[in-house]
């Protein structure tokens, strides 16, 4: 096709200057080539397969102007463009400022400038008409300017996921929009909610109201004081509120002493799963002088800064000490690293050194097939900015092994001779006082062995990052069970006695070097005993081999109270 569809169309209808082009004498029929039928050119427009047709997203009022170019090529100019839109959509488009060219449409009622950057927009820019202003995701910072002179006629206004304060309350007013229906401030971090609350207050027709993400939603009676303070709302964070939940908390607003600035969050761990026996890593021989090893068990996992120890209420309150604190935020297992676990691993760590954090642990436990932590512990916080940081950010949950050396202590020669010493004048002061015929001989006992112990051994058996963000968008609970992957033991050998030690030295100096010429290889091996050369499979190792390894696994729970009655504020 060599013409446009657009001059196609611009000719004349009965196509005299196409003939005339073509070479035709007038009253005689021409093919003109390049010129195609209105139907031809309706059907470029709404098959998908065409270069013309719109992409996918587009508006009706986008369809139905393409195809107003085809039928009436002559109205497109920029002042109907401008007077046709009534809406006007630029997603992600690298937007930064809004201008004066946009009150050229004069019949705009939706604007949506949504994930640009935006950082302030000036009122007297918006057209009147403007029922519907979609900001969300920009950088917005301020409303001054969009207050200055607002559209008065707006019904929704998006402003999430911005950079919006509790400064700004005093732009949310019915001063400024008296007919606001719908209001949009998630995600933001607005933290005074009493202050908050009373402004909305004034919006007369509000009727829908999103503030989840903001800090202030973190608070355990946030859902309640809202409904109860503002009764004519319908949905908050796009839940409907129904009559029995207004019932519940009939009365809160009037208690605003209630309503103190701070979240209450319960972590709670369960069972750990597939820790390999440690007896079986490890064949040690009886011995006075072989170490007593002992292993434990624990789990760890990172919380947010700004806690109140005061509130904390624990079933097993764990003690730190500090030759088993975790050094690194985010330990790693060294038998599961990828290159895309490093990857994930590094962006962690950028978001929680923004957000710095308090490494907790539940109480050791020695080993069992299912270890029960049986750990609760409620974390009271105070800096609700700091915990929406964290929850952004996700924790990580450790199993961390701490194994412990404990040596027989061997006394030296001289604290051998004196105990000596001292035995003996026992005994002669009781052969001088003489032995009484009714006395028994009384048996000795042996004295337990002391034990020196070694520093604690730590490795870190897994490690995964879990994400807390739902608690930001409304959840109140993330119950997950961290996998690990199946553990792969390790050979342990027992490490040499301080005797051996000795025995070795002296072994290396009298060992003679053999004379030249001598071979090992000349020596015959030693054949094996008859009936030997076979071992039969027992029913043991043939359940052994059946049995499918178990994955390391641990329950990990993250709880954001909240009130469910007004009552509850009571408690």
């Amino acid at each position: 096709m060599n013409k446009s569809w657009s001059e196609s169309r611009k000719k004349t209808p009965h196509g005299h200057v196409a003939q005339r082009a073509a070479g035709a004498a007038p009253g005689e029929e021409a093919d003109v080539p390049g010129e195609e039928s209105l139907e031809a050119l309706m059907e470029f427009v709404s098959s998908q397969g065409s270069p013309w047709a719109l992409p996918p997203g587009c508006s009706p009022e986008d369809q139905h102007l393409k195809e107003l170019a085809v039928q009436s090529p002559q109205l497109i100019q920029d002042s109907f463009i401008f007077l046709f839109f009534t809406s006007l959509r630029l997603v992600d488009k690298g937007v930064s400022e809004v201008d004066e060219e946009l009150l050229k449409f004069q019949n705009l009622e939706e604007l949506v400038l949504s994930a640009n950057k935006i950082s302030e927009i000036n009122s007297a820019n918006l057209p009147r008409t403007l029922k519907v202003l979609e900001l969300c995701g920009n950088k917005i910072v301020a409303l001054q300017d969009l207050c200055s002179h607002p559209p008065p006629q707006l019904q929704h206004l998006g402003l999430g996921y911005n950079l919006l304060g509790s400064s700004e309350d005093e732009h949310l007013t019915g001063q400024f929009w008296p007919n606001l229906l719908s209001l949009d401030l998630s995600f933001n971090n607005f933290t005074d909610l009493l202050g908050l609350v009373s402004k909305l207050a004034t919006l007369r027709k509000l009727r829908v109201l999103v503030l989840q993400g903001n800090p202030l939603a973190l608070i355990p009676g946030y859902r309640g004081l809202i409904i109860d303070s503002l009764p004519k709302l319908c949905i908050l964070d796009d839940v409907s509120i129904l009559p029995d939940e207004k019932h519940r908390f009939y009365g809160l607003s009037s208690q605003p002493e209630l309503m103190v600035n701070e979240a209450q969050i319960v972590v709670t761990v369960g069972k750990i799963q597939g820790i390999p026996c440690p007896t079986t890593l490890e064949q040690l021989e009886s011995g006075l002088d072989s170490p007593v090893i002992a292993y434990s068990y624990y789990v760890t996992y990172e919380f947010a800064e700004g806690e109140n120890s005061k509130g904390a209420k624990s079933a097993e309150v764990p003690k730190l000490q500090e030759s088993s604190a975790v050094a690194t935020p985010y330990p790693k297992s060294p038998q599961r690293d990828t290159h895309e676990g490093d990857e994930v691993q590094s962006l962690l760590q950028q978001e929680m050194s923004a957000n710095p954090a308090n490494t907790h642990q539940t109480l050791r436990k020695p080993w069992a097939e299912t270890v029960e932590c049986s750990y609760r512990k409620e974390h009271v916080v105070t800096d609700l900015v700091a915990l929406k940081g964290y929850l952004r950010a996700g924790t990580t949950v450790t199993v961390m092994e701490e194994k412990v050396l404990s040596w027989p202590v061997i006394a030296s020669p001289v604290e051998n001779a004196s105990k000596k010493g001292k035995a003996e004048k026992g005994k002669q002061k009781d052969s001088a006082k003489g032995a009484k015929p009714s006395d028994k001989p009384k048996q000795k006992k042996e004295a337990p062995a002391e034990l020196r112990s070694d520093p604690p051994i730590l490795r870190t058996l897994g490690a995964r990052h879990v994400k807390l963000e739902s608690l930001l968008a409304g959840d109140k609970l993330v119950a997950t069970v961290c996998d690990f992957g199946v553990l792969i033991p390790e050979r342990i050998t027992r490490p040499p006695s301080p005797k051996e030690k000795e025995g070795k030295k002296g072994k290396d100096r009298s060992k003679k070097p053999k004379p030249e010429g001598e071979s090992t290889a000349s020596q015959k091996p030693t054949a094996p005993a008859k009936g030997k050369g076979k071992h039969k499979e027992s029913p043991e190792m043939k359940e052994d081999e059946e049995t499918q390894p178990v994955p390391l696994t641990v329950e990990f729970h993250v709880q954001l109270l909240r009130w469910t009655a007004a009552s509850d504020a009571r408690r």
